[in-house]
């Protein structure tokens, strides 16, 4: 299998498009010790910071906000209070939320086949599979460690559904790894398709290569020291560079990190995320020269982002130009409270609060 090197962390569907598919928990079949009890977001609408990747305090701990404040209670109730804020503090507060990128959905047509090729080929872990026979789906989750302080993938698997459209607007994801080649050599022992040969990006010296897996997602491959986040890409193609920019740093308080035109080939990169790089999984974003609009197909879903504050959230994503798809508030019988939304160019997005993912400093 592909060599990934994982440093610790610092210290510090039938696609349903309504929330009547999810399986709602009830207090006492809900253990936040029991990762595999929790709720899945794979049906919403179709839909790293430190300390050093987490987000959020303590349960006990009382969460200060501008405007709004939500209390966690000693006993795990949550309080809320909802003042008015002005746009001015809420996008303010959004440079401020301790935020991560918790995780990406997309759908396949054969989950074994998939996890075996995921955890044979690319070195990742099965760390969660469970089936809700009543809704006719499966999710797994899988990834370089635990969903607490990495980023996973969620694979949904609806019944009876073998095939999904890509698409034109997905890319791809990236994973980094010790050595590209002898990477691909595993990869194509065990039969993977190799789409792009080892060798330097265009218009860069990094090392790359893509291989596709066998629902025909493509894996960047690159060549990359020791990382405490080896699932370190998700590439979508935009319409309008500097819009989606000015949109996922007001709406989503991701940092630009970097900005690179290749004229020669006709598109321009962007690099988002809470993170350097080489640390943390980081959103690229890509627009090709003249083109405005992609099939956005029906097989990937959406990224899942932590916050404090899902109500705060949904107010900075409406000032900053997208669409909410779910109002913010609480699941039913869990202590999970989400809001959804679109990019401008439609892409999805969950945000997320959710005792589960809170990591204590």
């Amino acid at each position: 299998m592909v060599l990934v090197r994982v440093v610790p962390m610092a210290s510090s569907s039938s696609i349903r498009p309504t929330l009547s598919s999810l399986r709602f928990l009830t207090p006492s079949s809900l253990s936040l010790s029991n990762p595999s009890s929790r709720i899945s977001f794979s049906h919403l609408p179709s839909p790293s910071v430190s300390q050093s990747n987490s987000f959020g305090l303590k349960a006990s701990r009382e969460l200060r906000q501008h405007g709004n404040s939500t209390r966690i209670m000693a006993s795990g109730h949550v309080s809320q209070s909802i003042s008015a804020a002005s746009p001015e503090n809420v996008l303010e507060w959004v440079k401020q939320d301790k935020r991560r990128m918790l995780h990406v959905v997309y759908r396949v047509g054969d989950l074994d086949r998939t996890i075996k090729f995921y955890t044979e080929c690319l070195g990742m872990k099965l760390l969660r599979k469970r089936d809700i026979p009543e809704e006719k789906y499966t999710n797994a989750f899988l990834g370089y460690g635990p969903e607490d302080s990495h980023f996973v993938i969620e694979l949904t698997y609806n019944y009876g559904v073998d095939k999904y459209d890509i698409g034109t607007g997905f890319g791809h994801f990236g994973i980094a790894v010790d050595d590209v080649a002898k990477a691909v050599e595993l990869i194509r022992a065990k039969g993977g398709k190799i789409t792009r040969e080892p060798g330097p990006v265009k218009g860069g010296r990094s090392v790359i290569a893509f291989i596709e897996d066998p629902d025909g997602y493509k894996f960047e491959l690159i060549e990359r020291g020791p990382t405490p986040e080896p699932l370190c890409q998700v590439m979508l193609r935009v319409g309008d560079l500097n819009r989606s920019i000015e949109f996922y740093e007001k709406a989503f308080g991701m940092e630009l990190l970097r900005t690179r035109d290749n004229p020669e080939y006709k598109y321009t990169i962007a690099m988002l995320g809470y993170g350097p790089e080489d640390k943390s999984t980081v959103l690229e974003l890509t627009y090709n020269y003249g083109v405005t609009e992609y099939d956005k197909g029906n097989a990937y879903a959406q990224i899942a982002v932590g916050t404090d504050d899902v109500y705060k959230t949904a107010e900075a994503i409406k000032l900053a130009g997208g669409k909410i798809t779910r109002e913010p508030g609480a699941l039913p019988g869990i202590n999970t409270k989400i809001t959804a939304c679109l990019d401008p160019d439609g892409w999805k997005s969950v945000c997320l609060f959710d005792l589960y993912y809170l990591k204590s400093p």
